[in-house]
């Protein structure tokens, strides 16, 4: 791979745009953390959040650098990239995050970042510039992610469910308050793990386009450290408007309904992150959580919210590609 001349100070602006994509990230998905343990009543909101972005910063000791490698060399031709293209996607990902936001919708920002990517190396260099066995991966757990949330935390449902039958619903209650500390920890832990890595992926991207890093060389230690730091910190200023809807708004949840859907989460997660594929954090807590309102009967999930969400995961792609497209032409005359 050539190396691509830029300044120092194009450098640096977007490496600090993209760890505003990551703070963005973890402001952006501090929902899918904490949205069961806020709205089952476990913990206040401040200390649910400075649970999740300890865990998530803690991922940096437990898990490899797979899915990093995945976007910085699996989704989009690294021979293209240069500080135009890296520019187009962060834009697309964070220009998408911020309208999603907005208006309270639970969409995925790993997605987000994935399309940018695919439609900023479009825009320089068409559609042969993508690696579709890459993005096929990530298509494919579009529809894995949630299924695989929705199986395990229906099944943990019936199972613990089945287990607890006995006991007084007070009993259950107050055990599984403490159990879900637990599991929102597991959780915040697999979303640290996979969510901070795409970033990781980008900057790693640009230095080697820059001739800054080589392709056989690891990632520096500074990018990581920034990427899960900057990550933390954004789930520590949360996402209020998404939390109403994951926690409340798809199916009501108590602490054990809350524990069977970040488990079942934080298990997907972790095999995703195990793999190098990129899922969406997202996808997967909202299947845990209709997975275990659905294991109680279909009429305790609101389908209409849950349809919804669905529409918002069909159209992050090509969204945050076409927003990619139009900042990538206006890179060209900005940087």
């Amino acid at each position: 791979m050539h190396a691509v001349e830029m300044s120092l100070t194009v450098i640096v602006v977007l490496v600090l745009l993209a760890l505003v994509f990551d703070f963005m990230n973890g402001f952006h998905d501090a929902a899918n953390s904490i949205a069961t343990i806020v709205s089952t009543g476990v913990l206040k909101p401040q200390q649910a959040v400075a649970w999740a972005a300890f865990f998530n910063v803690l991922a940096v000791m437990v898990f490899q650098l797979k899915v990093a490698t995945t976007i910085g060399k699996g989704t989009i031709d690294p021979n293209i990239v240069d500080h135009y293209v890296v520019f187009g996607a962060l834009i697309g990902a964070i220009a998408w995050n911020i309208i999603t936001w907005y208006y309270g919708i639970p969409s995925s920002s790993s997605h987000a970042l994935i399309g940018g990517l695919a439609g900023a190396a479009m825009a320089k260099a068409g559609t042969g510039s993508l690696v579709w066995a890459g993005i096929g991966k990530v298509v494919a757990f579009i529809l894995i992610a949630p299924l695989l949330g929705f199986i395990l935390g229906g099944t943990m449902m019936v199972v613990v469910s089945w287990l607890c039958n006995r006991s007084t619903p007070r009993r259950v209650d107050k055990s599984f308050r403490r159990l879900q500390l637990l599991s929102a920890a597991a959780y915040s832990l697999g979303h640290g793990g996979n969510d901070a890595q795409k970033t990781i992926g980008i900057i790693w991207m640009l230095l080697i386009a820059a001739g800054i890093s080589k392709t056989g060389e690891s990632v520096p230690t500074w990018v990581i450290f920034s990427c899960y730091s900057a990550m933390g910190l954004g789930t520590m200023f949360g996402g209020w408007r998404i939390v109403k809807t994951m926690g409340q708004r798809i199916t009501k949840l108590r602490p054990v309904g809350g524990f069977c859907a970040e488990t079942g989460g934080a298990i997907t997660l972790f095999l995703a992150t195990g793999l190098g594929i990129p899922v969406s954090t997202t996808h997967t807590i909202t299947g845990a959580i209709v997975g275990v309102g659905a294991s109680k009967g279909p009429s305790n999930v609101r389908w209409g919210v849950a349809g919804g969400i669905v529409w918002a995961w069909v159209l992050t792609i090509p969204a945050s590609a076409l927003i990619a497209a139009v900042a990538w032409w206006l890179g060209r005359f900005l940087l």
